[in-house]
C-alpha cells in the first residue's frame, strides 16, 4: 500500500468544514477510488475556539498559515482563506518554495498572480488545481483540460455568480426592485462582505478570466475583462424584456475573434426558453463551444460548502491518482499574452429610453439611431408617466460601437428626460 496523502487545510469556513467532512465521511470511498489514503494531519484558521461543527482534534494546529505551509508532514497545501493579496497569497507561495502541490479555491488571486504562481510551481515539478476556484460544484476546468482536450473552443458563456443570478429572479418572480431584493440577499447571507465583488461583476470576472485563460491558451489577463454590474438593471427591466420573451442575465462571455481575445462580463438578455434563460435562483451555468464537440452546457451549484468542497476533492484525489495536470491546462510558460479585444462583435441590443411626450420625439430618436446605421427591429411603448413616456426598442445587430454613436446622437435629440439603458441580446 502507497503511504497516505497529507493534507494540510488553511481555512476552516464553510469550504474547508466541508472538505474535512469529505475527508472524514468517506475516507474508505475515496481510498477505493484513488488507490491511496488521502488524510488531514494539520490545519490553520484566526480562531482555535469556534465552533465549527466539525472533529479537529486529530490534527495539528497552526495559527500561521506560513507554518502549515511548509510543515514537513504535508503534501498538498489546500488554500481556503481567500483574498488576492495577504496571507492566502504568501502562504501559498511558501508552499510551493517548500515543496509542495496545492488545491485552491482562491479565484481573485489566481486571476491576478496565477500566471507568476504557475510558473513557479511548474519549473519545480508541482502542480496547482483551482477547480473550486470556478463555479462551485460544476467541474468546467476539468472539462476543458481533459474532455474537450482535443477541442478549439471557440467560446465560454455562462452565469457565474449566483447571488446575482439570486436578485435578478428574485425581482422577476416577487415584483420587488433592485434595492429591496438587494437587502433581501444581505440578510440571508448571499453577499461578500464587499458587495460590489458580487453585483458589480468582479467576482464573476474572476472566474471568466481563469477560464478564458484555460479554453484559449492565454496568460491571465483579468484587468482587460469588461465589467458591468447589475446595479441599473430596473424591476421595469426584467418586466419589459420577460414582456418580448427574454430573461435578463449577468452573463460572462470570452471568445477568440481576429481582433484579439474578447472577455466581458454584463447584464444580457437571452431567450427565456433557452438554458440561459431557464435558470433560476443561484444555480450557475457554463456553456462551452468546441469546434468537433459543438454546445455543452453545464449547470449545477455555484457556491456552497458540498458543491465547493466536492470540487476541492475533485482535485486533491488526482493527484492522489498521480493526474498532473499543468494549471492552465498547458505548461505556463507556453501561454501566450493574449491581444486584448473590446467586445464589438455585432449583437441585437434592447434600449429602454424615457422620452418626452410631444409630437415627434419617437421620431427624433428613430433618425439619430438610422443615422448611425442601426435599424428597429422591435419597438413598444408603454403608459405614460407624468410628462413622458417609456420606450422599448429592440435593435436589429450592431455593434457597441456604433450603438454609442446613435445615443450620443440620441442625447442631442432633447427629447430624453433620463440616461437610456443599452443591454446586449445574446445568441445562446
Amino acid at each position: 500500500m502507497s503511504t497516505p496523502l497529507r493534507l494540510g487545510i488553511a481555512g476552516l469556513g464553510t469550504v474547508g468544514i466541508g472538505v474535512v467532512k469529505i475527508v472524514q465521511q468517506h475516507a474508505a470511498m475515496i481510498t477505493a477510488r484513488t488507490g491511496r489514503e488521502v488524510v488531514i494531519t494539520a490545519v490553520s484558521a484566526r480562531s482555535r475556539t469556534k465552533n465549527r461543527d466539525a472533529d479537529l482534534s486529530g490534527y495539528a494546529w497552526e495559527d500561521d498559515p506560513l507554518a502549515l505551509a511548509t510543515r514537513g508532514d504535508v503534501d498538498i497545501f489546500v488554500e481556503l482563506m481567500g483574498g488576492s493579496d495577504g496571507p492566502a497569497l504568501d502562504a501559498t507561495r511558501a508552499a510551493i518554495a517548500a515543496g509542495k502541490d496545492v488545491v485552491t479555491a482562491n479565484k481573485a488571486m489566481l486571476a491576478i498572480h496565477g500566471q507568476d504562481l504557475a510558473e513557479t510551481a511548474e519549473a519545480a515539478g508541482h502542480v496547482i488545481r483551482f477547480e473550486a476556484a470556478v463555479a462551485g460544484g460544476i467541474p468546467v476546468v476539468k472539462v476543458l483540460t481533459e474532455g474537450l482536450a482535443g477541442n478549439r473552443i471557440k467560446r465560454v458563456m455562462g452565469v457565474m455568480n449566483g447571488t446575482c443570478n439570486y436578485i435578478l429572479t428574485r425581482m422577476e418572480s416577487s415584483g420587488l426592485p433592485y434595492g429591496d431584493v438587494f437587502d433581501e440577499a444581505a440578510q440571508l447571507g448571499y453577499l461578500e462582505a464587499d458587495p460590489n465583488l458580487d453585483v458589480g461583476g468582479i467576482d464573476a470576472g474572476h472566474k471568466l478570466a481563469l477560464l478564458a485563460s484555460v479554453a484559449f491558451g492565454t496568460r491571465v489577463s483579468f484587468d482587460a475583462v469588461e465589467l458591468e454590474g447589475i446595479q441599473r438593471i430596473s424591476i421595469e427591466d426584467i418586466r419589459q424584456a420577460a414582456d418580448m420573451g427574454f430573461k435578463i442575465k449577468l452573463l460572462g462571455v470570452a471568445q477568440m475573434t481576429g481582433r484579439g481575445l474578447e472577455q466581458r462580463m454584463s447584464p444580457c438578455l437571452v431567450p427565456d426558453d433557452s438554458p440561459l434563460g431557464q435558470l433560476q435562483g443561484g444555480t450557475n451555468m457554463v456553456v462551452l463551444e468546441g469546434d468537433s464537440v459543438g454546445q455543452i452546457v453545464l449547470r449545477g451549484a455555484g457556491a456552497g460548502m458540498g458543491p465547493t468542497a466536492s470540487a476541492v476533492m475533485s482535485d486533491v484525489m488526482d493527484i492522489a491518482r498521480g493526474i498532473r495536470v499543468s494549471t492552465f491546462g498547458q505548461p505556463a510558460t507556453t501561454l501566450v499574452a493574449a491581444v486584448s479585444a473590446k467586445a464589438n462583435a455585432p449583437a441585437p441590443f434592447y434600449l429602454r429610453m424615457q422620452l418626452l411626450d410631444k409630437p415627434g420625439a419617437l421620431a427624433k430618436i428613430a433618425t439619430a439611431l438610422g443615422d448611425a446605421g442601426i435599424s428597429i427591429d422591435r419597438m413598444r411603448q408603454y403608459g405614460h408617466e407624468n410628462s413622458s413616456a417609456p420606450v422599448l426598442i429592440v435593435t436589429h445587430k450592431t455593434t457597441r460601437d456604433a450603438l454609442d454613436h446613435a445615443l450620443a446622437g440620441c442625447a442631442t435629440t432633447g427629447v430624453l428626460t433620463g440616461d437610456p439603458v443599452a443591454i446586449r441580446i445574446e445568441a445562446v
